[in-house]
């Protein structure tokens, strides 16, 4: 049978963390079949097995809802992979970034960024959802760096910590996606590892 052939009201009822995750999940099958504009609170309840009450209890908007989705989708940002080499590790991490970009949610970022853009309570709302991940994955990446011996812990700042992902933000809100791989090796051999090889002066 067709998934838009079920009828999802009829699924088992779930509670607590399980019906959690399979709300969040809902979400991004409806982004991906939808988009964020036609995405509706009713369609994700049905196709969670879940009330719509109990959406609005967690989620009082579907702002709050479709960014818990993303954040639920994106990996563990404290775990970025290991390949052995800081340019290995930023290749990985900036590709990881741009195939979510790529799929629901980056459709969903963008909807969100569309509608924040005249709505300043909305834009700070979605602020506090970006908690730093990105910064807490290139801490790690550095870190291993510096054990290595690739790189000088003096050169490891903050702000060049954030160039990398930064720049992926700005092609993906002024050029949209796919992000072409060449420029994800452009950031990484032309910004971000001279930034962290650099003596501070």
């Amino acid at each position: 049978m067709a998934e838009a052939d079920v009828d999802h009201r009829k699924r088992p009822r779930r509670r607590g963390a399980v019906l959690e995750g399979a709300i969040l999940e809902a979400v991004l099958g409806e982004l991906g079949e939808v988009g964020y504009a036609r995405l509706s609170v009713e369609r994700v309840a049905e196709r969670a097995g879940a009330s719509k009450a109990s959406l609005y209890r967690r989620w009082p908007s579907k702002v709050e809802l479709v960014m818990d989705a993303v954040y639920h989708l994106l990996p563990d940002p404290a775990s970025p992979p290991d390949t052995g080499s800081l340019r290995g590790d930023l290749l990985a991490v900036m590709r990881g970034v741009a195939e979510q970009l790529a799929g629901p949610a980056g459709q969903a970022l963008g909807g969100v960024l569309s509608d924040a853009l005249g709505d300043p309570d909305l834009a700070r709302r979605v602020r506090s959802y970006a908690r730093g991940s990105s910064q807490v994955g290139m801490r790690e990446i550095a870190r291993r760096a510096v054990a290595r011996g690739e790189v000088d812990p003096a050169a490891v700042t903050e702000r060049r910590l954030e160039a990398g992902h930064a720049m992926l933000r700005h092609h993906f809100i002024t050029r949209g996606v796919p992000i072409p791989d060449e420029v994800i090796v452009e950031i990484a051999d032309e910004v971000m590892i001279p930034l962290l090889q650099l003596p501070m002066g």
